[in-house]
């Protein structure tokens, strides 16, 4: 289960964007559910018309015309699908005749709107004579992303996002929904100090409620990361996940060097740097799409988070050995394993879905990997289809709560709860048990997640180091890697074999990785 890599094309659209309060972000410093969200999308057949849910539903619009019409669009799917952002999004740009100027102002629409609806509900509740819970989702949404223009954009001229609001609320409804849509905003705009998000944390009497309104995060997961990490800490991570994600490659040491794929990418206009953190990283600091680029098509690179990069490169694979992906989808730790591997020997991919295993197979022929075998079956299971002590690595990337990866997927913190984290763990604790019979003596099981809760990260390790004392943890990570975190930050004092990368570390995503290695008999 790799990274979410499908944001990255979106990243130098969304870094144009310049949002008010914020400083431009800088390369490497700090940086897009399964339950419903409490995003108020039942509709009322009571419901007076200005505003309340219509019996009959409103006019679509066959194809949105501007930007802000393709996010409203995006937003409202996002969220009566309880869908991923990046992916809605693309499939929206792809399909809308916009401008590149407009292509970027529906991209920071619907990732800002996403990432600051605490925020702005809060403001809007303020203006809402029967509040949000009896508002149609689209009209909710449309307030939502005219709210967010009118608070942290400041390019954006306030008649243009009130105006723009009021014309798609005409198209879509009828002259009370439109009229509503107008009184607030204007409303909004008189009181746009008092209703900002900084004067509703100056209120608060709580650290998580005061962190979680000043940053728009549920206060339960802000009380969390204080209780793991600290307030000051809790602090720069909600801001890091604020921010656009970096656009990074992962370069295929097989096809290319760092310093060939660095002029490539200047060919396609765009520039780029080397990754601080990681040995195989090239980080794009502005220009185009990463994926619409002739390195990416002829398989010299992979589109990667930085974080994501370092699993395999901690798990040491080499030449010729017999090594296990237990969930692989779609593919970029897996070809990792088979680049460093020098594409010999076998490695065995293996995800629940079997639509997901021909995303792993075309990623592998692009990279011109031959060594990777895509299967499908259910990770738990995995104990019982393959013989014990029958792998030399065993990399077990588990599903998890997905909270490093925020930046990107801004709903996570709205659709995820406690309990969805109890479940998860639970999940990861079979997996894991379930795998650890599978290494040979002497070989290496290791563990990651794109999460940053504890309870899916280092306490799950350390409780399967209690049930399993054939295991310890492996500090015996590739020197060029170890050497790279500590210049970064990410690793200070002695190295245990476990690392937790925070969103505010260097501006990648959240992520664990824990190395352990099978004692011999």
């Amino acid at each position: 289960m790799s990274g979410p890599t499908e944001g990255n094309n979106g990243s130098a659209l969304r870094n144009k964007a310049k949002r008010q309060g914020e400083q431009p972000r800088q390369q490497n410093a700090s940086p897009a559910g399964t339950k419903k969200r409490a995003g108020h999308t039942a509709q009322s057949a009571g419901a007076k018309k200005a505003g309340g849910a219509q019996s009959a539903a409103a006019p679509r619009v066959q194809r949105p015309a501007t930007a802000r019409e393709v996010a409203l669009e995006a937003l409202v799917k996002i969220e009566r699908e309880e869908a991923f952002s990046n992916l809605v999004l693309n499939s929206a740009l792809q399909h809308a005749e916009l401008s590149r100027a407009d292509a970027g102002l529906a991209t920071e629409l619907v990732y800002g709107t996403l990432q600051r609806r605490l925020s702005l509900d809060h403001a809007l509740s303020a203006l809402a004579a029967k509040g949000l819970g009896k508002l149609e989702p689209w009209v909710l949404q449309l307030l939502r992303l005219s709210a967010y223009q009118l608070l942290f954009l400041d390019r954006i001229p306030a008649h243009a996002a009130v105006n723009e609001a009021v014309a798609i609320a005409k198209r879509r409804g009828h002259s009370g929904i439109s009229g509503m849509v107008n009184g607030m905003l204007r409303n909004l705009l008189r009181r746009r100090d008092e209703l900002a998000p900084e004067a509703a944390a100056e209120s608060a009497a709580r650290p998580a409620l005061r962190i979680a309104l000043r940053h728009s995060y549920p206060e339960w997961l802000v009380a969390r990361w204080i209780a793991a990490y600290g307030e000051a800490a809790a602090e720069q991570i909600c801001a890091a996940g604020n921010a656009p994600p970096h656009a990074s490659i992962r370069v295929n040491r097989l096809r290319a060097t760092r310093e060939e794929a660095i002029a490539i990418l200047a060919e396609s206009g765009i520039e780029a740097a080397k990754s601080a953190v990681s040995p195989a990283g090239v980080v794009a600091q502005r220009g185009g799409s990463l994926a619409d680029t002739i390195g990416f098509r002829d398989g010299r690179w992979t589109i990667q988070d930085e974080s994501s990069m370092l699993v395999a490169q901690a798990a040491r694979p080499a030449a010729g050995m017999t090594v296990l992906d237990c969930c692989a989808a779609p593919g970029g730790k897996t070809t990792h394993l088979a680049e460093l591997m020098g594409n010999e020997g076998r490695v065995i991919a293996n995800d629940v879905h079997p639509h997901k295993q021909a995303l792993i197979e075309q990623q592998a022929e692009r990279l011109g990997l031959t060594c990777v075998e895509a299967v499908t079956g259910d990770a738990a299971e995995l104990g019982e289809r393959y013989s014990s002590e029958s792998f030399d690595l065993v990399l077990l990337d588990a599903p998890c709560s997905g909270l490093g990866v925020i930046a990107r997927k801004p709903e996570i913190k709205w659709t995820k709860s406690e309990g969805d984290i109890r479940e998860i763990a639970a999940i990861q604790k079979k997996l894991i048990n379930g795998v650890a019979g599978l290494v040979k003596p002497d070989g290496r099981l290791v563990y990651s997640t794109c999460t940053i809760d504890r309870d899916e990260n280092d306490r799950q390790i350390s409780q399967f180091l209690k049930d399993h004392p054939e295991y310890t943890l492996d500090a015996e990570w590739p020197a060029e890697l170890l050497e790279s975190l500590r210049s970064a930050g990410a690793v200070q004092g002695e190295f245990t074999g476990a690392l937790q990368l925070l969103p505010n570390h260097f501006g990648s995503d959240g992520f664990y990785i824990a190395t352990l290695r099978k004692r011999t008999v």
